[in-house]
């Protein structure tokens, strides 16, 4: 065995994270959560247990933070077509196409994160977004500043319809949504409704 090894894998800081992430997310996904635990999230990144639960003290947090790392890494585009209906539709797509591949995982093989999440789907969902703005929310405020609509006017749970709409197609499909569902989404929903709230009207 070179001597040199351990030292040249040696990781740190941002590296190191993302390696144990990465672990954590492939036991979650091969064993399900009920049998993550941090022995075998160590085994597979090759390091301790200690350095995992430093950063993660209980296997919830160490499961919610590779959800969420896995999210990230599947970052949508902001969309930016001049008028928000477009915009919509890209953004719908997008999301339609990476996070459908997670839902599946998430209700399926992790679904003890879902029950060890105070508010359940909800609960987990704020866990995730942790209060930040969404693509959504720079969408809309980007329409408003059009004068397509008024966000100031807009009630949260109409601002969040499209993107409420998509995840009930997910989770009851469990498979991406049909494309002439999104643009229903987005054309013979959201848009209607909205157009109440226009600052124009």
């Amino acid at each position: 065995m070179d001597l040199d090894e351990p030292l040249a894998r040696r990781r740190r800081g941002a590296e190191l994270e993302a390696a144990l992430l990465d672990a954590a997310w492939a036991e979650l996904d091969e064993n399900g959560y009920s049998a993550l635990t941090m022995e075998a999230v160590a085994a597979r990144a090759g390091t301790s247990r200690p350095v995992i639960a430093r950063r993660w003290p209980t296997r919830s947090e160490l499961a919610l933070a590779a959800v969420r790392h896995h999210f990230d890494a599947e970052r949508i585009e902001l969309p930016d077509h001049g008028n928000l209906r477009d915009d919509l539709i890209d953004y719908l797509r997008q999301a339609n196409a990476r996070r459908s591949q997670l839902v599946g995982p998430i209700m399926l093989r992790f679904s003890g994160i879902v029950s060890d999440s105070e508010g359940g789907i909800a609960g987990l969902r704020e866990q995730l977004i942790g209060g930040r703005p969404t693509l959504l929310d720079a969408l809309l405020e980007r329409a408003s500043a059009r004068g397509e609509l008024d966000r100031r006017a807009l009630p949260a749970i109409v601002a969040q319809l499209p993107l409420t709409l998509l995840r009930h197609e997910l989770l009851m499909r469990m498979a991406p949504a049909a494309d002439e569902t999104i643009v229903a989404i987005v054309d013979d929903v959201f848009l209607p409704l909205v157009a109440r709230y226009s600052s124009a009207g």
